[in-house]
């Protein structure tokens, strides 16, 4: 084919595409699995401490909110005795192909009240269902995302795995998710927060033409 069509949002999806991704060491599971023991039971401040005293750059680069970038970033500081940011040379790599970028964009309160209508479906649609019947691979990095996490949090509450006093999904602010209409509250807000950041993000690429729907 003479000309392809990528679709997506996260960042680096499309920069692996576009630029290619820096050569990080491959994952030592052993630590990986008591890193994310501690992410599950201590939290990610925990982890973020850490991180800022080993890495203070990737402290103040990477999405200190997501766990999982975080934990990753700490990993590799810990396992090669090297700043993860010592990793990120940001070499592009050769494409033997053209890209042309094209952001879609609409106003704020017809984006976010779309995706709030998003999540209704989503439920209607069997997410319930499908995060039960993943519950037993929680652990996965695939599954700490937008979705599954605030239901799992839900599940927790339902075990009596977590008490009305305990802390939320996201932040200790957020409480404990005693409802799926919580769970389902939480979901449409933490997906306004990410799709916040992907415009941000996405905003400093100027080589990106706009398009307003």
């Amino acid at each position: 084919h003479d000309r392809l069509v990528m679709a997506g949002g996260s960042g680096m999806y499309i920069d692996a595409l576009c630029n290619g991704l820096d050569d990080f060491p491959p994952a030592d599971q052993a630590l990986r699995a008591e890193l994310s023991r501690r992410l599950k039971e201590e939290g990610v401040e925990s982890l973020r401490i850490e991180l800022k005293a080993l890495d203070p750059e990737s402290y103040e680069t990477i999405d200190i909110a997501n766990g999982q970038r975080v934990l990753r970033a700490l990993e590799v500081c810990l396992m090669t005795g090297r700043k993860f940011s010592s990793f990120k040379t940001s070499t592009q790599k050769k494409r033997n192909f053209e890209i042309e970028k094209i952001g879609l964009n609409r106003d704020r309160d017809i984006l976010y009240d779309r995706i709030n209508r998003r999540v209704h479906k989503m439920v209607d649609d069997g997410l319930v269902e499908e995060a039960k019947g993943l519950i037993e691979h929680r652990d996965l990095a695939a599954l700490q995302t937008v979705g599954y996490k605030e239901l799992f949090a839900w599940f927790d509450y339902l075990d009596g795995k977590v008490s009305t006093e305990g802390w939320g999904p996201t932040s200790p602010g957020d409480g404990p998710v005693t409802t799926l209409d919580r769970a389902i509250e939480l979901i449409q807000r933490n997906s306004r927060h990410y799709a916040k950041r992907q415009l941000t993000w996405w905003g400093r690429d100027k080589s990106i033409a706009w398009k307003n729907l």
